[in-house]
């Protein structure tokens, strides 16, 4: 099939999907922070009365080329997530799976919600991806952890590809001998992963790029070769570039203009099929 990215209200493209259509979904929404997301994008120049010192001592001048941003918060954060929830649901086929994405202020309503949708018997587990990066408040222990929800449609019978999972490795290898050593294990449910490099080979400038190597792991565990994923706050397209490497098809939906322009920059060899859905709803 030819790989999607819609441009448009994701509530009316889901509807417009077919019921049990889709292998995996994974969502990184919004996470209701209250706060104007943004990333600055720069470059440096050599400059020996710059800014900042680089490698040897080489002077730089920073040069500030723009910046992306979106407005986090809604005054209604569940009652904007419950309907895309709901055809999240719908469009499952019956051995498929949610990865839902999202941070430490909203996950426990977020939980109740999906519980009532999908069935407290669906909850498979609660995934924390632990970084280490960024300032460190002072008046609370610094929190430096996503919380990542996973459903199963189907609690009995969903994809889980064990054999498929990159192992990691052991914190004390002398402690299991070398053939377990040199194997590795598989992760748990605490996943430490850096957040994407700010001058790394991956960085889009998207304000809330998430790591390639989060969403390899839940492609590889949670789908085969060929199946459909989805995920409809596409952002800068991490969900694609797994999918890309991997085998599987994909559809992508995102209102953001700016999430477009990354997205066909960093696709613009492939062949996608790209949507402008402005005017449904």
């Amino acid at each position: 099939m030819q790989n999607k990215i819609y441009f448009g209200d994701n509530l009316p493209i889901l509807q417009s999907l077919p019921s049990e259509s889709i292998d995996l979904i994974y969502i990184d929404p919004p996470f209701n922070t209250g706060k104007a997301q943004s990333r600055k994008q720069i470059k440096t120049v050599a400059d020996d009365n710059g800014d900042r010192i680089g490698f040897q001592g080489r002077s730089y001048r920073t040069i500030e080329l723009g910046q992306k941003a979106y407005q986090d918060q809604f005054d209604d954060y569940l009652g904007f997530l419950e309907p895309r929830l709901r055809e999240a649901y719908r469009l499952l086929k019956p051995n498929g799976s949610l990865y839902f994405h999202i941070d430490y202020r909203e996950v426990h309503y977020c939980k109740i919600l999906l519980d009532q949708i999908f069935g407290r018997n669906s909850f498979i587990n609660e995934i924390i991806w632990a970084y280490d990066y960024g300032a460190r408040t002072k008046k609370k222990w610094p929190p430096k952890h996503d919380n990542i929800l996973w459903y199963a449609k189907n609690p009995a019978q969903y994809t889980f590809n064990v054999e498929d999972i990159e192992r990691i490795p052991y914190m004390a290898p002398g402690l299991v001998g070398k053939e377990k050593a040199e194997r590795g294990k598989l992760p748990t449910d605490t996943w430490w992963h850096t957040i994407v490099p700010t001058n790394g080979s991956e960085k889009t400038g998207y304000p809330t790029q998430k790591p390639l190597g989060i969403l390899r792991r839940i492609i590889q565990a949670s789908s085969k070769p060929g199946d459909l994923v989805l995920d409809f706050f596409g952002g800068s397209g991490t969900t694609a570039a797994a999918c890309l490497e991997f085998g599987r098809n994909f559809i992508l939906v995102d209102n953001n203009p700016q999430s477009i322009e990354i997205m066909r920059k960093r696709f613009a060899d492939q062949p996608i099929d790209w949507i402008n859905c402005e005017g449904l709803g």
